[in-house]
């Protein structure tokens, strides 16, 4: 089993990826494409901690920016000033929950690390920030590092490439060299779906995750309620539950170590069919 042989060091200890681990969304911002204000105010970001924690989340992922496309830019003082006091609430109230924190911004990383986050989920493969990856090397952290072309503002602008996997696996191949010589290892990659790709991109990408298995690193991906799967289907973000868990399936059966999910709940369903399904299987 593919992610069996990662472990990740979170809150001072050893954390297996198998079983494959959930990642729960908060959005501590007023304007993210399907949940917008839910988890505005830090009582609000706390009570989604606690709902997320309940339904099965492994990890919790905070942000501060809403990245969806077209997205008004945030500025550095606005993206902590959202930021900190849920994720020291959340942490003062979960101490063991291991937090991610979705960010591009170095000092926000920095900041993050020393509040009590564990990992830095990052969109922009350290292309927006020039101290990023030093903060990353500096903390020893795991980083999330993901595929994206162009900036959430102008990414889904016409996105071409001449072969969309083949290029997302330079990048990767590239930004794997460059982190190593900064020492840093504990990298976890995600492809970036709906990031700078059409639809025709994303699902290219998809059915290329077990090639991006030959990297060996954990693989994450984040498709959760996006118009990759609302948008063909004549359906919204919250009415594709069905086709979503469908994919996540697949992508937990092609060997992806993390899902990043809103829906919680389902997810952990698949997890854990996934794992009986596995035993049954090496019985």
């Amino acid at each position: 089993m593919y992610c069996a042989r990662f472990v990740l060091p979170l809150r001072h200890k050893a954390y297996p990826l198998y079983p494959p681990r959930i990642l729960g969304i908060i959005n501590v911002t007023p304007d993210s494409f399907s949940d917008g204000g839910e988890a505005y105010t830090p009582e609000a970001a706390l009570r989604r901690a606690d709902q997320l924690i309940q339904e099965g989340a492994d990890i919790l992922d905070i942000g501060a920016v809403s990245t969806r496309p077209g997205a008004p830019e945030v500025d550095e003082e606005e993206e902590l000033r959202r930021l900190l006091p849920a994720l020291r609430l959340i942490r003062r109230t979960f101490p063991d929950k291991p937090i991610s924190v979705d960010t591009y911004r170095g000092t926000v990383a920095r900041i993050a690390l020393e509040e009590g986050a564990d990992m830095i989920n990052d969109i922009s493969g350290g292309a927006f920030c020039p101290t990023l990856w030093e903060v990353i090397a500096h903390y020893r952290v795991p980083y999330v590092l993901m595929h994206i072309k162009g900036t959430p503002q102008t990414m889904q602008h016409n996105p071409t490439y001449t072969d969309v996997v083949q290029e997302v696996w330079t990048y990767f191949v590239e930004k794997l060299n460059a982190l190593r010589t900064l020492g840093i290892q504990d990298v976890i990659i995600d492809p970036g779906f709906g990031f700078g790709k059409a639809l025709s991109h994303n699902y290219a990408l998809f059915q290329a995750i077990p090639m991006f298995r030959r990297l060996e690193r954990p693989i994450l991906i984040g498709i959760s309620r996006k118009s990759m799967l609302w948008r063909p289907l004549g359906e919204t973000p919250r009415t594709v539950l069905p086709a979503m868990t469908a994919l996540h399936w697949e992508a937990l059966r092609k060997g992806v170590c993390l899902l990043r999910v809103h829906d919680v709940a389902p997810a952990r369903q698949l997890v854990s069919l996934l794992t009986l399904w596995n035993s049954s299987e090496s019985a």
